[in-house]
């Protein structure tokens, strides 16, 4: 599949363009059979994505932001699938496209709340994509953090967790070897063979006594 048109192969100007796809939606479209369809939705869509904010952030912020460029219909805030708190993301949804694409272009990077948001185009909002995919119900980029960010909830799971080991390696409980069962006539059989063994162990020994001759 080709993606030339995305690429920026055939543009002239001689200062990169602002509102085109992100080089993760490229990427993503590359493994996507209907990946093409897709970006080419997401022009026309009139929806963009918002991502890195922080947890605290309103949506009363978010719309006096995004009004600079265009009529807005809606915002959806990025909620946690489990406990249904802002997670640090949101769908911005624009009357007209080319709104859209002014936000992609001019609010990009911009510092909402002490932090540099990242915008990008979107194919538009669908019903269940409100909610965080990762395991503790928030964004998998915060599952895969390790620093402390205080305004994306600080650590999102705990240490240990993160590493895969939930209780310490000194403390882990050891399992004892089970012990094949025997038959009681099995039991007796390997008793008489000890004892035989040992009987000639001793016989042995007493005729290496008997046979004893000084010098």
């Amino acid at each position: 599949m080709s993606l030339a048109e995305f690429d920026e192969i055939h543009y002239d100007h001689s200062a990169k363009r602002l509102d085109t796809p992100s080089s993760y939606l490229l990427r993503k479209a590359r493994k996507n059979p209907h990946g093409l369809d897709e970006l080419r939705q997401s022009m026309r869509s009139g929806t963009v994505y918002v991502g890195n904010l922080s947890f605290y952030t309103s949506e009363e912020q978010i719309y006096e932001l995004f009004s600079k460029c265009g009529t807005i219909q809606r915002i959806v805030m990025g909620l946690d699938r489990f406990k249904f708190t802002p997670c640090g993301f949101c769908f911005v949804i624009y009357s007209k496209p080319e709104e859209a694409l002014n936000a992609v272009k001019y609010l990009g990077d911009t510092k909402l709340d002490d932090r540099n948001i990242t915008i990008d185009i979107d194919p538009g909002f669908e019903d269940g994509r409100q909610f965080g995919r990762g395991k503790s119900g928030g964004q998998v980029s915060d599952e895969l953090r390790f620093e402390y960010d205080a305004s994306r909830g600080g650590f999102a799971i705990p240490f240990a967790d993160r590493i895969g080991n939930n209780y310490d390696h000194q403390a882990r409980p050891r399992h004892r070897r089970r012990r094949r069962h025997m038959p009681e006539a099995e039991v007796h059989a390997a008793a008489d063979a000890d004892g035989e063994a040992a009987d000639a162990d001793v016989a042995a020994a007493s005729d290496q006594e008997d046979n004893y001759v000084p010098e």
